[in-house]
């Protein structure tokens, strides 16, 4: 049986939080369909304080501002970016096209196809959250996306150098400097001068990853990437000091960003807990941190192993943090997550900025049925087929039109019976024999 040591806001509280979001976001991009560049415009000048003639940043913008970073600054960039093309060409590698004879004279198979466009969102109003370029532009460019436009708030008033050159390193074709609500409407629905996309990708606040759950079917969307969250399963293996850094590390991303520790250790527990009090007031991003914390921190104390693995099961949280004795055994275990860190030497942090895996994990539970982003979400596995022989053709025929028969589809019985009279001679009627079959 579990004990709460800590909780955050009721449930009701969040679903009303969540209403006012969607409709906000409702009204917004009703706005950008009818109104286009004006209503971007406006809604720039509203949440940003952020104006001028085009929004997309011409070639001499983007390189004045990778004259504003150091060398270091760019090899340090270079090399995020290596590790993070690198896995996705790993991962790649892993996907084959295929075709195979399945039975004689029939041929299956499947492509992966990139998709033609695609829309990158890189969140920026209060960090300049850089690594989200590799993630998605990279990864993109990887799979092989024909046009990569990206979109990224002003930071300070301005482009965020470090943001736009980590996009036009990564290989992005368009660089808009747009947030929010009016980056995704505009990328999703178009406008005058911003050509819509086939599928957004990247996270984002809460009304960015409304606004992409709104838009989704009619642009593809990566994952539902909300506020984030972080998962710290621990055990007496480590100290509170450890667990309350990656929990602390983590809820600075934003006032309603869920950090919650499982363990099988009271003392861990509440040692734990001391420090992320002792922590929050040394921290620059403590304010921020303090309100996560007390809204949707959490602290959770488990029976045993068996009942911490339930649990993690149950919350299915977008980075889980491992640090225990039996790291490889929820390893083995645990099915729904969206990336695992394994072992007190690594932490989310190394995922978010460089180590190569992709920091688009979902949330909201979403990791029950999807995993994070990655090179594979822009491919599509599309099949195709050949029939080859006469002999072919009849046999996969006459099995076709009489499955045809027991659904009643008179039109796809005959699609079958056609092909059965001319590449087998049989004597099959149209239409009628297939009715009184």
């Amino acid at each position: 049986m579990v004990t709460y040591l800590k909780q955050g806001r009721d449930a009701e509280a969040v679903a009303a939080a969540d209403a006012e979001v969607r409709a906000i976001v409702e009204a917004a991009l009703s706005d950008i369909a009818a109104r286009g560049d004006q209503a971007v415009r406006e809604m720039s000048i509203k949440f940003d304080g952020w104006d001028r003639e085009s929004y997309r940043l011409s070639e001499a913008e983007v390189q004045a501002c990778l004259d504003q970073l150091t060398e270091k600054q760019l090899a340090d960039l270079e090399f995020a970016q290596t590790q993070v093309r690198n896995f996705a060409e790993i991962q790649k590698a892993a996907l084959q096209d295929v075709e195979r004879e399945t039975l004689p004279g029939v041929i299956l198979g499947h492509k992966n196809i990139p998709m033609n466009s695609v829309g990158c969102y890189v969140p920026g109003g209060k960090y300049p959250l850089l690594a989200s370029a590799h993630m998605s532009v990279l990864t993109a460019k990887v799979a092989g996306v024909k046009r990569i436009a990206t979109c990224a708030p002003p930071f300070e008033g301005k482009p965020a150098p470090a943001i736009v050159a980590a996009q036009h390193m990564a290989g992005a074709d368009e660089i808009y400097v747009l947030g929010g609500i009016q980056a995704i409407g505009a990328m999703a629905l178009g406008t005058e001068t911003i050509e819509s996309v086939d599928m957004l990708v990247g996270p984002g606040n809460a009304f960015v990853a409304e606004a992409k759950r709104q838009l989704y079917g009619r642009v593809g969307i990566d994952l539902f990437a909300g506020p984030t969250e972080t998962l710290v399963i621990a055990d007496e293996t480590v100290d509170g000091e450890l667990c309350a850094v990656d929990l602390l590390g983590q809820a600075e991303h934003g006032p309603n960003s869920p950090a919650v520790l499982l363990t099988n250790s009271e003392k861990l527990a509440r040692d734990t807990m001391a420090e992320v009090e002792r922590l929050l007031p040394q921290m620059p991003t403590g304010e921020v941190a303090a309100r996560a914390w007390e809204d949707y921190g959490q602290v959770i104390v488990a029976e045993d192993y068996e009942e911490m693995l339930r649990v993690a099961d149950e919350i299915a949280s977008e980075h889980v943090q491992v640090m225990t004795e039996r790291d490889d055994w929820f390893l083995e275990r645990m099915t729904n997550y969206g990336a695992l860190f394994l072992g007190p030497r690594t932490n989310v942090s190394y995922g978010d900025k460089v180590i190569g895996t992709n920091h688009t994990l979902p949330t909201k539970k979403a990791a029950r049925y999807t995993g994070g982003l990655w090179v594979g979400k822009f491919l599509k596995t599309c099949t195709y087929q050949k029939v080859l022989t006469d002999e072919a053709s009849t046999l996969v025929g006459e099995y076709c039109s009489r499955l045809c028969a027991l659904e009643g589809f008179a039109g796809h019985g005959e699609q079958a019976n056609i092909r059965v009279r001319r590449y087998g001679r049989r004597n099959v009627k149209p239409y009628s024999a297939v009715d009184a079959a």
